[in-house]
Formats: C-alpha cells, sequence, structure tokens
C-alpha cells in the first residue's frame, strides 16, 4: 500500500496537488500541499478517475496502516518523520468539508488545555459591557461576569468606573484582522483606543497563521502589525490559539485593569479630572497648583486642540496630531499672561 502524491494537472486550481491514499479501492483529494506541517490542509473529494493516466508524481511513500475510523481516515506511513495524520470528515457553515491534520497541526488547532473558571483578580462578578454591533459575542459562560450591552465609543468590550470607559478590548479573527490592516481602518480604531487608559487587540489565531495567508502577502501583514505597535505601544496586539483562550486573555485584562482603575490613585485622579498630555512638566505642576485652592476662579487649562488651533492661527508650524513642543506651549502661555 502506498500514499501517492502528484501535481494537480489543472493548472487553474488553487488547490495544486492530488492526494491518493489506498482505502476502498483509493480516494482521492485535491489538497495545497503535500502535508499538514502548518495549519490543517482542505481537501476536495473526487471521482477516482480524476487521478491522471499519467501522474507527475511528487512524493510517494509506502503505508503501514490506513484505517476509517467514524468520521476520520487514520493514516500511518513507513517513515521516521512526518508519519502520522489524519483525514477528518466534518461540518462548516452548515458544508460538507474534509481537512488533513497531522497531531501537530491538531495541537495547534484546538490545544490540549482546560481554561480557568477561577475569578478574575478575585471580583465577584466583572460588570463587563458589550458593544451593540458587535456580532457573536463572548459569553463568558464560566466566569463570574455581568454583561451589559450597549455602544460602545471604540472596542468590543469594556469595563466602566463611574462613568467613564477605562479598559477596553477589540477582537479580532485573522480574517478580519488582515483587511482592516490593508484598509487603514486598524489604525484608526488604535488611535481611538490608545487615547483610553487601558486597552488591547486579541486576536483568536496563532501568529503564524499569518504567514500562510495567500491573497496577501504575509510580509505586508507582519510589517504593517510591526509598524503598529511601534506607533501605538501601550495598545498591545496579543494573539491567542483559538477564541475560547480571547475569550479567557479578554476576561482577565479586563478584571486586571479594573481593579487597577479603582485601586491606583493616579487613576482615580485622570478619571476624575483629566489634563492635557501634552503640557510641560513645569506647567502641570503649575495647573496643579491652582487647582489645590490658590487659584480658584482661574480659567481652565487649554485643551491640546485649542492650543493647535491657536498656534494654526498665528502661522506656527504644528502636527496634526500627537504631542505638542513645549516652545508651542510657551508661546501659547506668553499670549494668555491671564
Amino acid at each position: 500500500m502506498e500514499m501517492v502524491i502528484a501535481v494537480n494537472p489543472e493548472p487553474a486550481s488553487k488547490l495544486g496537488y492530488l492526494l491518493r491514499v489506498p482505502l476502498d479501492g483509493g480516494l482521492v483529494f485535491r489538497t495545497s500541499g503535500t502535508w499538514p506541517r502548518t495549519k490543517a490542509l482542505y481537501c476536495h473529494p473526487v471521482p477516482i478517475d480524476e487521478w491522471p493516466d499519467d501522474p507527475e508524481v511528487v512524493e510517494r511513500v509506502a503505508v503501514r496502516s490506513c484505517a476509517r475510523r467514524g468520521a476520520a481516515i487514520d493514516l500511518v506511513l513507513d517513515r521516521g518523520r512526518e508519519n502520522r495524520s489524519q483525514i477528518v470528515y466534518t461540518t462548516a457553515r452548515g458544508r460538507d468539508v474534509v481537512f488533513w491534520q497531522s497531531p501537530r497541526t491538531r495541537k495547534q488547532a484546538r490545544p490540549n488545555v482546560r481554561t480557568p473558571t477561577a475569578r478574575a483578580a478575585g471580583i465577584a462578578e466583572l460588570p463587563i459591557v458589550v458593544d451593540s454591533h458587535e456580532r457573536y459575542a463572548y459569553r463568558f459562560a464560566d466566569q463570574q461576569v455581568g454583561l451589559t450591552k450597549r455602544a460602545l465609543p471604540c472596542g468590543d468590550y469594556g469595563v466602566f468606573l463611574e462613568d467613564r470607559l477605562v479598559a477596553s478590548v477589540e477582537r479580532k479573527s485573522v480574517p478580519d484582522l488582515v483587511p482592516s490592516l490593508t484598509n487603514g481602518t486598524l489604525r484608526y480604531a488604535l488611535a481611538e483606543l490608545a487615547a483610553l487608559p487601558r486597552a488591547a487587540i486579541v486576536v483568536e489565531d496563532r501568529y503564524s497563521a499569518i504567514f500562510a495567508l495567500e491573497r496577501v502577502r504575509p510580509a505586508t501583514v507582519a510589517d504593517g502589525l510591526a509598524e503598529l505597535q511601534v506607533r501605538w505601544p501601550n495598545v498591545p496586539i496579543v494573539f491567542c490559539d483559538n477564541r475560547a483562550l480571547a475569550e479567557q486573555w479578554t476576561y482577565r485584562y479586563l478584571a486586571a485593569a479594573y481593579v487597577w482603575a479603582e485601586a491606583e490613585n493616579t487613576a482615580i485622579a485622570r478619571i476624575a479630572a483629566p489634563r492635557p498630555v501634552d503640557a510641560p512638566a513645569a506647567e502641570s505642576g503649575d495647573i496643579a497648583e491652582s487647582a489645590s485652592g490658590a487659584g480658584e476662579g482661574a480659567p481652565p487649562a487649554p485643551s491640546t486642540a485649542e492650543v493647535r488651533a491657536w498656534a494654526r492661527a498665528q502661522g506656527l508650524p504644528v502636527p496634526d496630531r500627537g504631542r505638542l513642543r513645549p516652545d508651542i506651549w510657551q508661546a501659547w502661555s506668553s499670549a494668555h499672561p491671564e
């Protein structure tokens, strides 16, 4: 008995190989690779007569065992490495599909771990708000969570403290991550998330999945993600193996952020009375002194947007976004001595 892999004679097919296994007189599948090394390979069953009369054989390996067990075919090859695999008949989105997987890719797709059910950060019931536009939202069924659904200014899941959003998590799958990265929407999402005290993006897949993409250059995606992390380092992009682990990570991240926002005096001060983050250290000290009582009745400190608009009106060069230079703040202070 032999397993034979040949080149698919149809050049227009996206499945470039034919796989023949010695079961029931021979089963033939179209597939995209010669072995499921990094991911499970999709297989399309075809009639036995589609096997070419003079195939261009890529690989021919003796088979030690080929047996059907339920909805799967266990295949054991007569070689030292990459010798065990399984052809699985299943359904996806209401369609019958077949996948060719190895023990390695099966473990990656369904990690052999059990997610813990212990309370995150000791919180009896974490109040999580789910964005009303989120489809197929996490239910946190095994966790101590109180869910509320309403519109969020950014992200898909968030926690509030004193009616202020203190942390948010944006959920992405790889099929959703790649288009949002290439069309620029992910850049705007990170800019909004970066304005929060704590925020993150969680991806329901492994980082290695981006290097198996076919419709876009993997290097383009990897470079884009790296550039976003350098530009917004306070919004981590976290890759989890699957949806269950991404849900677990989201729950524990939001719980930690909720405790941080409650306990840290600096977080409470930021939530209660935010100030422009672009002001120089000396100016922020003056603002703190006036807030303590020495300057009651003084006008509030200008926002970054106000100073940027004033500087442009004066012909001073300022960036469209980000921090303003100290000399711009000094020029504002000189022009507004009051």
